[in-house]
């Protein structure tokens, strides 16, 4: 028996061996002993121990003796026998287990822990000679082993003695204990390694406890969630822009609009405020998350306490303006009556002789300047051709002090009954009269002259005009060249008064571009909205329920509803002004509900030159599915100047607008601006029972919003905005070679750069989110470059928008050429100097023309060069 002594990662153990089968290779002179195992460690080779304190695995050799001795052994090695050594194999198997839970990996023909094991044998050579109790004392000890290497590892075995040797029948580690516990000489000093396996097992139960519990605990949260959440599957947007829009046309129904409109009519308080506070509560219930309201105190210009009268001084006879007679008007006249005036009209009353001026144009104005006195005479005008303001102007330069406006009924709409309907106008170009200057205390008007609009009935009395004509004809009316002009009392009471007018805007926010906005403008007077407010609450409710299935929109959609609109867009020139710095770079397009149904004849789209290609696609695809089955009009799309809350954006700012209306119109050359007349406006029930007409309104304004705010690239088309101002340029009588030249220059440059932006919007690969932004701002910025500095009266700065008239023309030089006419019937003591300023005038306006288009080419250049300096690199 031998106890053997060791330390196995600071763990103590003393184990009584008994050498059972071992193969003892020899005992060299240093009285090293070498005894190696035969497959202790299965399928792994013999192992070795030595004196050097190494375990080493040897490969299989060839068989051999199961007992094996070199020469020089002692012969007292043959008397230990087999069965105490056999102890040891034990020992190694125990030592390859706690080596195996502490990391000790087996790698190649090795046994590493941690490093090398030494074993000191404290045997004399007299003890190896004689056998007995004193083989007992032999120890191994074992000296710290490290991962690094022993820190005092023991000599290395000497080679001689590392003959091969036969492998021999492994022993089981079971079987030894069990021999070792039933020996009454086994001395165990293992103390710690069973504390530490016990432990090491009770940690382990505590653990697979403890993570089963947190497993059954995760398991019953699942559940529980699974089983109380309904089973309803989160919205999904559609998968691209044609089933989003779609989605959205399917949302937007005619009965839907009935019922908002319906409920917008049943306000018991009419007033302008409360029809303002009920959106704002609309607005936010339709889900907008940033509504505000806002008020502005203005000066407003309303009828007086009893109606503006004329009054024909050889009869004595007194009418009202639609032309009954004072004495016979009823007790339900009065609101009729109050309601037909112009608006920042000067006040008081004017006697002096009725003056035929027809439309007021300068060759109407020269044939009467060359036969008539016309200082404080009344001229009676005609609506149409040209803006009011403007011909007001003329007829102010000219001396008039009164103007009575009426409509001719061959210009009137089919189905509009002007006979004997008076209107109501504004002289207001926009905004709060009194930030212009204008006070009450000092009358409160924007011009000299006293205005006031008449029914058709009371100019033909006038102006004592023949009959109209029978059956399908008509004679327009007109003064007979030899018939006695009437002299006339005209009397206008206006009065003035600040009043509050109220705003709501409500934001829709983008995601990628929240800083570029589509503004979508309709108005709420009590008077003149029509169904604008219904088809604006129903585009918001439509918008809304698709941000809720999941859609979010490229750019903000900005909703605003104005008041003040029909006194001169005031709401929307006060918003404006204030917000002018932020919409100046932000603002993207208007989109506008200034009056969509006024009427069933005709669908008109007005929108500016870079919008009418994407206009003139809405339109054509929306009348596939025409109303009147079959009898559908065609495309009718124009870049005219519109009256209304778009104004200030497209005239001040240059944002580029877009408006769909169904009109009651014919000639739109003598009828655009017959639109400046404000009637009493009929029911939307009344003009449209079904509400089919705003349906289609409010889907084709649908479809321009979701375009407009969706599309990577903006749907601007700089090529339209080039051929606009070339086709304007066919009066080569007037126009230099250099203004031709540059006009052809522009549209080259802008083609080439249309088709350039052209391979970003239809290649998502090309969409580089900073260039595509620049590219978005010269598009945006390109009809900046047509605003001239001023412009006649009631004529818009910007040059794109043009006037009506057979060929089309810059506004500017229409009115340049009237200049030069209207030199001819000015005074002839300023007539020298007129006719230098008129021919200025002129040379002006083709340079400003000039220098628009160049500054457009400029901008059209620096796109082109966008794509040179930021070339792909996603692909």
């Amino acid at each position: 028996m031998v106890i053997i002594k060791t330390w196995i990662k600071g763990f103590e153990i003393s184990v009584l061996v008994d050498l059972a089968e071992p193969v003892v290779t020899g005992v060299n002179t240093k009285r090293a002993l070498i005894i190696e195992f035969p497959e202790v460690l299965a399928g792994s080779g013999p192992l070795r121990l030595s004196q050097g304190g190494d375990f080493s695995l040897l490969k299989q050799q060839e068989p051999r003796p199961l007992l094996s001795f070199s020469a020089d052994t002692p012969a007292c090695f043959s008397k230990l026998g087999t069965r105490r050594l056999k102890a040891i194999a034990g020992d190694i198997m125990a030592y390859r287990k706690v080596c195996d839970a502490q990391g000790g990996p087996l790698v190649g023909e090795a046994l590493h822990c941690s490093g090398s094991l030494d074993l000191d044998w404290d045997l004399d050579k007299e003890e190896l000679q004689e056998p007995g109790p004193s083989m007992d004392r032999m120890q191994m000890q074992h000296v710290d082993c490290q991962r690094s290497g022993c820190s005092d590892p023991g000599p290395d075995p000497d080679p001689e003695l590392m003959e091969p040797i036969q492998p021999s029948v492994s022993v089981s580690p079971h079987g030894r204990f069990e021999r070792l516990q039933e020996d009454p000489n086994y001395i165990s000093h293992f103390t710690r390694a069973p504390a530490l396996k016990g432990q090491r097992r009770l940690h382990c139960f505590l653990l697979r406890y403890f993570l089963a519990a947190v497993g059954l605990f995760v398991l019953g949260l699942l559940i529980g969630w699974f089983t109380h959440t309904p089973n309803v599957k989160p919205p999904v947007p559609p998968s691209d822009s044609s089933d989003l829009l779609e989605e959205l046309l399917r949302r937007i129904t005619a009965d839907k609009i009935d019922a908002l409109q319906r409920s917008f009519s049943s306000l018991s308080d009419d007033s302008e405020e409360a029809r303002a506070r009920y959106l704002y509560r609309q607005w936010v219930g339709l889900g907008l998350t940033d509504v505000h309201l806002s008020n502005h105190t203005v000066l407003l210009s309303l009828p007086g306490s009893t109606p503006n009268t004329i009054t024909d001084r050889s009869s004595h006879q007194c009418f009202l303006p639609n032309g009954i007679p004072c004495d016979q008007r009823g007790p339900n006249d009065l609101p009729k009556q109050q309601f037909s005036y112009a608006a920042y009209s000067a006040v008081g009353s004017l006697q002096g002789e009725v003056v035929d001026v027809q439309y007021g144009s300068v060759d109407d104005l020269r044939r009467a300047k060359d036969t008539l006195n016309l200082t404080n005479q009344i001229a009676v005008v005609k609506l149409g051709q040209a803006p009011l303001l403007y011909k007001l102007s003329l007829l102010s330069e000219l001396g008039f002090g009164g103007a009575l406006l009426y409509i001719d009924p061959c210009d009137a709409p089919p189905g509009r009954h002007t006979w004997n309907q008076a209107f109501r106008v504004t002289l207001n170009p926009g905004g709060n009269p009194a930030i212009a200057g204008v006070s009450r205390e000092a009358g409160g008007s924007l011009t000299s002259l006293l205005v006031q609009p008449i029914s058709a009935f009371l100019a033909k009395t006038l102006l004592s005009s023949p009959s109209t004509g029978q059956g399908g004809s008509c004679i327009p009316l007109a003064m007979s060249p030899n018939t006695e002009r009437k002299k006339i009392t005209l009397t206008v009471e206006n009065q003035l008064s600040y009043k509050k007018i109220y705003n709501v805007v409500g934001y829709l926010k983008g995601r990628r571009n929240p800083d570029r906005y589509v503004l979508v403008g309709s108005r709420h007077d009590s008077d003149q909205g029509g169904g604008a407010s219904a088809i604006m609450n129903q585009l918001i409710a439509a918008l809304t329920e698709q941000a809720k299935r999941g859609w979010v929109p490229d750019r903000t959609t900005v909703f605003c509803s104005w008041g003040g609109s029909a006194l001169g867009n005031i709401g929307s020139y006060e918003w404006g002004k204030d917000n002018s710095v932020v919409l100046q770079s932000s603002a993207v397009a208007y989109v506008s509900l200034n009056s969509p149904v006024r009427g069933t004849e005709t669908l008109r789209a007005t929108a500016s030159p870079t919008l009418l290609q994407l206009t003139s696609d809405i339109q054509r695809r929306q009348l596939l599915s025409c109303i009147r089955g079959g009898n559908c009009p065609g495309p009718n799309v124009s870049s005219l100047q519109l009256p209304g809350d778009v104004s200030f954006f497209a005239n001040q700012l240059a944002v580029p607008t877009v408006e769909f209306a169904f009109e009651q119109t014919k000639a739109e050359e003598t009828t655009s601006f017959l639109s400046e007349a404000q009637f009493s406006v009929e029911s939307p029930k009344t003009l449209d029972p079904l509400f089919k007409f705003h349906e289609t309104i409010a889907k084709m304004t649908a479809e321009a919003i979701l375009r407009l705010v969706n599309d990577p690239v903006l749907p601007f088309y700089p090529l339209d905005i080039a051929l606009d101002v070339q086709n304007k340029l066919k009066e080569k009588s007037v126009v230099s070679p250099s203004l031709l030249s540059s006009a052809s220059s522009l549209r080259d440059h802008a083609a080439f750069f249309q088709s350039e932006t052209m391979r970003p919007a239809n290649d998502p690969k090309e969409r580089d989110p900073s260039h595509v932004r620049m590219l978005n701002d010269v598009l945006r910025d390109l009809e900046k470059s047509f605003i001239i500095p001023q412009a006649p009266s009631g004529v818009y700065r910007n040059l794109l928008y043009s006037l009506p008239g057979k060929t089309p023309q810059f506004s500017i030089l229409r009115f340049s050429q009237e200049a030069v006419l209207h030199c001819s019937v000015t005074s002839k003591t300023v007539k020298h100097n007129k006719e230098v300023l008129c021919h200025s005038t002129m040379n002006q306006s083709l340079s400003l023309i000039l220098r628009a288009i160049r500054s457009a080419e400029r901008l059209v250049c620096f796109g082109l060069d966008l794509f040179e300096n930021y070339p792909n690199d996603t692909k």
